[in-house]
C-alpha cells in the first residue's frame, strides 16, 4: 500500500503535457483565477460528495434493514471506495493523453443510476452494487474536475485546489444531516429523490466542459522543463512514498469516524441515531473548513509546514478523544476536523507538482489512494469492531496520526513551485 505509486521509467518518459503548457500558464496567471468556473467545479464537487455521503450516513437503517453485522456495513464502503480507487488513476493517465472536456456530465450518469438503484435494493448484493456503480461516478469525476481546477487557478494552485476540496468536504458533512431530515423518517425508497441532485449536476458540469473544450482545442503538446531545483528522480520516488503514507493515516482516521462514528456515540452515550448524524455533521462541517485553509497558507508558506502541521498537529486531541464526554468528543471532533483536513489540499498539489508531467494520473492515484484506503480501512475497521468492539477500534485510531513523522522525509521544493 505505501510504495511509490508510479515507477522510476515514468519519471523518465517525455514530459508532455496537453493543456498545461507554460504558455497558457503564464496566460492564466496573468488574468488571474476564473472565479466562476472554480465555483462551478467547486458547487459540482459538493453536489457529488452529498451523494457519496449519504451512503455512509444510511448505513444504521441498512444494517436494521437487513441484520449486517459491522463487517458487511464496511464492505458496503469498501465496493463503493474501491471502484474508485481503481478506476481513477486510470481515468487520469487517459486523459493525461486526451482531455475529455464532457467525459465528467456523463461519470455523474453512474452516480444518478446508482443512487436509483440503491433506493429499490432489497437484497445485500443489490446495495453493494449500487454502491459501486455511485464510486464509479466519482473515479471519472474526480481526476479531470481537479485538472479543471488547476487550470482555472491563474497560478494560484493551492487556493484553487482548496476550493475544489471545499466544496466536496461540505458536500460530505451535508449527508448525515439530510439523511436525519429525510432517509430516516421517509425510508430507503427517499434515497431516489437524490438523483435530482444528480441531474443538476450533470447539467452543470456540461456547461463546465463547453468552458473547457476551447481551452484545450487544437493545442499541441509541450515539453515541460523542471526547475534546476526540482527534485532528482529518487528523491521525488521517496516523496511519493511518503505521501502516500501520510495519506493514509489522515484518511483511515477520518474514515473510522465518518463510518462508525455513529455507531460510537449510540453505543457509548445512548445518542439516538439522528442526533448522532448531527454531531458527525459538526465533524465533516468542520473538516470541510479546515480543507479550505490548508491550500493558501500552503501558497503562502509552503505545503510542506502544513502537511507537518496537520496531521502530526492533530494527534494530540485525537489520543484524548477516546476519553472525552458527549460534549467534549463533540468539541474536540471539530478541532481535529480542522486541523487534519487542512492536509489534503497540500498532499494533493504536492504530489502534482513533483510529477507535473503526469498530473492527471497523479491526481487521480491520489484522490484513488485516498478513496481506496477509506474503503480498506472501513472493512478491516469493521472487522475489528465486530470481534472487539467499536471503542477498542476508537483506542486504536487515535495513534494514526503519528505517521506524519514521516513528512520529515518529504524534500524542499523550488519557491517558484509553491
Amino acid at each position: 500500500m505505501n510504495k511509490p505509486v508510479v515507477s522510476e521509467e515514468a519519471l523518465g518518459e517525455p514530459v508532455l503535457v496537453p493543456e498545461l503548457t507554460p504558455a497558457l500558464a503564464a496566460k492564466a496567471a496573468a488574468v488571474g483565477p476564473a472565479y466562476i468556473v472554480l465555483a462551478g467545479i467547486s458547487f459540482s464537487h459538493f453536489l457529488n460528495d452529498t451523494m457519496q455521503s449519504l451512503i455512509a450516513s444510511i448505513y444504521p437503517i441498512l444494517k436494521d434493514n437487513y441484520a449486517l453485522d459491522f463487517a458487511q456495513i464496511g464492505m458496503i464502503t469498501l465496493a463503493f471506495q474501491f471502484t474508485a480507487s481503481l478506476l481513477q488513476p486510470v481515468i487520469g493517465h487517459f486523459t493525461d493523453k486526451k482531455a475529455q472536456p464532457f467525459s465528467l456530465s456523463i461519470g455523474m450518469g453512474f452516480t444518478f443510476f446508482g443512487l436509483l438503484l440503491l433506493s429499490v435494493a432489497h437484497a445485500y448484493g443489490i446495495i453493494l452494487i449500487a454502491a459501486a456503480l455511485v464510486g464509479l461516478g466519482s473515479a471519472v469525476f474526480h481526476p479531470e474536475s481537479a485538472r479543471i481546477a488547476r487550470l482555472a487557478s491563474g497560478g494560484r494552485y493551492g487556493f484553487a485546489q482548496s476550493v475544489f476540496q471545499l466544496g466536496g468536504s461540505f458536500g460530505t458533512s451535508m449527508g448525515p444531516v439530510l439523511a436525519a431530515l429525510i432517509v430516516v423518517p421517509f425510508g430507503q425508497p427517499s434515497i431516489a429523490w437524490f438523483s435530482s441532485i444528480a441531474f443538476l449536476a450533470i447539467v452543470i458540469l456540461w456547461r463546465i466542459g463547453v468552458w473547457y473544450k476551447p481551452q484545450v482545442a487544437g493545442k499541441k503538446a509541450a515539453v515541460i522543463e523542471l526547475h534546476p531545483d526540482h527534485p532528482d528522480q529518487r528523491r521525488v520516488m521517496i516523496a511519493l512514498g511518503v505521501l502516500v503514507a501520510l495519506l493514509f493515516s489522515k484518511q483511515l482516521y477520518v474514515s473510522s469516524l465518518s463510518s462508525y462514528y455513529i455507531f460510537y456515540l449510540i453505543d457509548k452515550f445512548g445518542v439516538s441515531t439522528q442526533g448522532a448524524q448531527f454531531y458527525l455533521f459538526i465533524f465533516l462541517a468542520a473538516n470541510a473548513v479546515g480543507t479550505f485553509f490548508g491550500g493558501p497558507l500552503g501558497d503562502r508558506f509552503g505545503r510542506k509546514y502544513v502537511i507537518w502541521f496537520s496531521i502530526l498537529g492533530a494527534l494530540p486531541f485525537t489520543l484524548a478523544l477516546p476519553y472525552a464526554g458527549l460534549f467534549g468528543s463533540a468539541v474536540l471532533s471539530v478541532v481535529i476536523g480542522l486541523i487534519i483536513s487542512s492536509a489534503t489540499s497540500a498532499i494533493i498539489v504536492f504530489a502534482q507538482e513533483l510529477m507535473p508531467h503526469r498530473f492527471g494520473m497523479i491526481s487521480g492515484v491520489f484522490f484513488g489512494v485516498a478513496f481506496g484506503i477509506g474503503g480498506l480501512g472501513a472493512a478491516v475497521l469493521g472487522k475489528l469492531a465486530d470481534h472487539t468492539s467499536i471503542a477498542f477500534v476508537y483506542d486504536l485510531c487515535a495513534f494514526l496520526p503519528a505517521i506524519g513523522l514521516l513528512a520529515v522525509f518529504l524534500p524542499k521544493m523550488p519557491k517558484a513551485m509553491r
